[in-house]
């Protein structure tokens, strides 16, 4: 042990990196390296166990210089792993030979002198090389005076900075001296008290140290024999702290700052270990909470089978089975719910799995697997009622769903086909839906696609996959509860398809009768029978859908409505629906007939009703006001009416003093009624409108103002609104014979302009457009077409026909009739093709005030769907060639014959 080593003057010094080796502590090293092997063989296998060398920290140069400089300087160092008493580890050491180490700036000036306890040799095969494992103590710390390198390897002058108990034995008043000091030490209170708490805190990390390892006991007896300035540095060397703690610690030669560092460095240690522990205990706190529930649960479910008790209402699991029973399910997806059954029961409820089985299940078993809607005595009389009642006009419409409605009487299982409404918005297509519902007396659930670009939308979700869920078609029919309902598939115009899958592809099998029977959603992931389901459609446009979906859908087009439809429906359907959602009636407010044409005249030019409804309802506000204002005159006047009491009467006469107490009197609502019912109702009037409204947004002056100069012409187009009145505008400015178009075309409708300016510069000799000597439009001129309201995007082959006109106009400088509008398409050689739409458009003419309408020959067959009312107040002009067009669309006739007639 220490008590009995001599330091000599000079020793071998052994260089660790980044690492420190305190007294008292055991370390294991293999050294490989050149000069390492040469000290290890000449200063301890040669003297066996008199044998000491000295080992000096060497911190790590990456932040002064580079490993490279440390080769070349020569520095030898060995990496170890310090170890306390109770346990020795192992390490390879990293080898560097070289020479001049006293040029290194970056070793440490103390160091610890150390003995070996155990040496062995071996040889490393192919190479021959010679390596020692050494197993070295730490003895006691000394101060480099001087550091050389004759020889193989590092030698220092030395000089202790701490004292065994024999020390130097030549110089033995040193050793008094150095008794003497520690001896004083010992004895100073602040020692004493920094003893005290250090071994409470190492008794108590022992303690938790003893419960864990069970090696406290060697431990604790060192912990009563040895100072305590020594164990703090067998204490410090067992914990894994940072190099610059451990060269603290190492350079404590007061045995006071060695000890209260120490002290620190140990409750530091004992904190973390609390810290672990207290988690590790929370931990298996909630494991066995887990367990313990287990368990109880286990011993519930044997308690009740041996008291034979049925009662299972508590019991989730036998509910769920119940209900599952009677789900109706068919045969075989009856079996693959009890497989899935079996496999929730043997699962925990804290396993991953378990939650998103038991949904599965709950939804397998609330789908009406055969649960359907008792449909009434079907009497078509009562459903015509029905849809007149709901419905104004649409008489075509009503027609074809009474059809619908027959076959189902006559034939209940019949697959009869996908009604698809398509029309602009507001004119009653899911209301449609909702009708046909109810004269079947079924449950109606309305699932809108507007918007939808996922196709697990429409299939669902895997259930291998985080938050899956079924399709929107299962989620409506759990919701609704019956195999059997009207579903409405709204706006299917409007699905996307993106890389999530194409949702209008996913709908082929849902409204395919042959393929709906056996609909596989993925989540459900069993097939559901879809054919007892009636669906509907409603779109605004038939162009989005793609054709494989429009072809299993029977289109039934709602064009919009006319000025006299409007007002019926506004007299019959919606003034009366508005009074009831603002809490009024015809006694607090009255919109004559006439008020009522002025809003559809002047304020909307819509196909549905909508914006109509806006305007009624607008004006009902205002009347709310109104009302809201006179309750409270009336109100308080009623609290201000006179008392009248024979005893009040006397004392007023009697002129006494009497005091006054004010008395409620309750008013309730039929009182107020019946005074609001004494004063007149409020009748809406024109100068009401312009007040609550605005001034009019339209007027029948508006198409001969835009038409009242040459080169513009009024044409004809369809958008998803319905029909509406497009104005076409060109104009001629000094250029170099180029065309531009603005307000925001498509190819189409710019292909259409290049057409129409041709086939007028083909023919401007035969139209006499241009003088005799001109024979070219375009020479020194640049053409301008210009379709207002830029902000709208324009498209489709119906306007070439206007182009023509208004360009023909523009090089005539005669004026398009005003009150004439055009709708068509033309070839290359001036023929008249026919459009779509032409219902549409033929409604918008009449809305927007139009007397003549001038439509390709071909579409006159399409006039058949145009409500008489409609054209007997407007005069049908048919064209089959260009020429047509222009001797109806000019007064006189086209111009190029007004030449004729001045020439006669």
């Amino acid at each position: 042990m220490a008590e009995s080593v001599e330091l000599p003057g000079r020793l071998a010094i052994l260089p660790f990196r980044n690492k420190v080796l305190l007294p008292g502590a055991f370390i294991r090293i293999r050294c490989t390296s050149q000069s390492s092997v040469k000290l290890v063989e000449q200063e301890l296998w040669q003297r066996e166990e008199k044998g000491l060398i000295g080992i000096l920290p060497v911190q790590d140069a990456a932040e002064t210089t580079s490993m490279d400089s440390m080769l070349s300087q020569g520095v030898g160092s060995e990496s170890c792993e310090r170890s306390s008493n109770a346990q020795v580890s192992t390490s390879d050491a990293h080898k560097v030979d070289g020479k001049n180490p006293s040029e290194v700036i970056h070793w440490h000036n103390r160091g610890v002198a150390a003995r070996a306890l155990h040496l062995s040799r071996g040889v490393e095969k192919p190479s021959g090389r010679v390596t020692y494992i050494v197993v070295l103590e730490g003895l006691c710390r000394f101060n480099i005076e001087e550091l050389n390198t004759r020889g193989p390897y590092c030698t220092a002058k030395i000089s202790p900075l701490e004292m065994t108990k024999s020390g130097y034995f030549l110089i033995s008043i040193f050793y008094l001296l150095t008794c003497s000091e520690m001896e004083q030490v010992e004895q100073d209170p602040d020692f004493v008290t920094l003893s005290r708490q250090f071994k409470a805190i190492a008794m108590e990390l022992i303690s938790i140290l003893e419960q864990k390892q069970k090696t406290g006991g060697r431990i604790k007896v060192l912990l009563e024999t040895l100072p305590f300035h020594k164990l703090a540095d067998i204490f410090v060397a067992s914990f894994e702290i940072s190099f610059e703690e451990q060269l603290c610690m190492l350079d404590s030669v007061d045995p006071k700052v060695r000890l209260s560092k120490a002290t620190e460095l140990v409750d530091r240690h004992l904190q973390s270990i609390r810290v672990a522990e207290k988690i590790t205990q929370k931990v298996e706190g909630q494991l066995s909470k887990s367990q313990k529930e287990y368990l109880l649960r286990q011993q519930m479910r044997a308690i009740k089978e041996e008291l034979g008790d049925n009662d299972d209402d508590e019991d989730d699991l036998a509910s769920l089975e119940r209900k599952m029973q009677n789900a109706g399910m068919p045969s075989n997806i009856w079996k693959h719910a009890q497989r899935e059954l079996r496999r929730l029961k043997k699962m925990q409820p804290q396993q991953p799995g378990y939650n998103s089985s038991r949904v599965y299940l709950d939804l397998l078993a609330d789908l009406p697997w055969q649960k359907a809607s008792e449909e009434q005595e079907m009497d078509l009389k009562a459903a015509k009622d029905h849809l007149d009642c709901d419905h104004y006009g649409l008489v075509k419409i009503k027609q074809r769903i009474i059809e619908y409605l027959a076959v189902r009487k006559l034939k209940p299982d019949a697959r009869g086909p996908v009604l698809c409404f398509v029309g602009p918005p507001g004119v009653g297509k899911t209301s449609l839906a909702s009708s046909i519902a109810a004269a079947l007396g079924r449950k109606f659930i309305r699932i809108s696609l507007g918007g939808v670009k996922d196709e697990a939308d429409i299939r669902g979700h895997r259930r291998t996959y985080i938050g899956s869920m079924p399709g929107r078609l299962i989620d409506g029919l759990k919701r609704v509860g019956v195999c059997n309902p009207v579903m409405l598939l709204d706006e299917i115009d409007k699905t996307g398809s993106d890389v999530r899958g194409d949702p209008a592809s996913a709908l082929l099998e849902v409204l395919d009768p042959e393929q709906n029977k056996s609909f596989n959603d993925h989540y459900l992931n069993v097939p559901f029978d879809l054919s007892k389901v009636i669906f509907v459609a409603t779109a605004n446009r038939m162009q989005p859908i793609p054709p494989p979906l429009l072809d299993r859908m029977e289109v039934i087009e709602l064009p919009g409505y006319i000025a006299e439809e409007k007002l019926r429906i506004a007299m019959q359907h919606l003034i009366p629906r508005v009074l009831d959602q603002h809490g009024l009636s015809s006694a607090f407010l009255q919109i004559p007939e006439d008020m009522v044409k002025l809003v559809i005249q002047r304020y909307t030019r819509e196909a549905g009703v909508r914006n109509l409804e806006r305007n009624l309802a607008a004006l009902a506000r205002a009347a709310a006001v109104r009302v809201a204002e006179r309750e409270q005159a009336v109100s308080v006047s009623k609290d201000v009416h006179k008392i009248t009491s024979p005893l009040l009467d006397s004392r007023l006469a009697e002129g006494a003093e009497m005091e006054m107490e004010v008395i409620p009197i309750g008013v309730n609502n039929h009182e107020i009624s019946n005074a609001f019912r004494i004063a007149s109702p409020l009748v809406v009037d024109e100068a009401m409108l312009e007040k609550i409204l605005g001034p009019p947004r339209f007027d029948d002056r508006e198409a001969a103002d835009r038409v009242a100069t040459p080169g513009v012409s009024v044409g004809l187009v369809w958008t998803a609104f319905g029909g509406e009145v497009q104005f076409v505008e060109a104009t001629s400015v000094v250029g170099n014979g180029e065309l531009h178009l603005t307000g925001q075309l498509g190819d189409v409708i710019k292909e259409s302009a290049q057409i129409a300016l041709t086939w007028v510069r083909a023919r401007v000799a035969d139209l006499k457009l241009a003088a005799a000597e001109e024979t070219d439009l375009l020479q020194g001129k640049d053409i301008h077409i210009h379709f207002p309201a830029g902000a709208v995007p324009k498209d489709g082959p119906s306007a070439g026909v206007t182009l023509v006109t208004a360009l023909v106009s523009l090089f005539s400088q005669k004026n398009v009739r005003a009150d004439t509008a055009m709708t068509g398409e033309m070839t290359l050689r001036g023929l008249v093709l026919p459009v779509g739409g032409v219902k549409d458009k033929v409604l918008a003419a009449h809305r927007y005030g139009i007397k003549r309408v001038i439509l390709p020959e071909r579409n006159l067959k399409d006039l058949v769907e145009v409500p008489a009312a409609v054209l007997s107040s407007l005069e049908i002009l048919v064209a089959k060639r260009m020429e047509d067009v222009l001797e109806h669309a000019f007064d006189g006739g086209c111009p190029w014959r007004q030449h004729q007639h001045s020439k006669l």
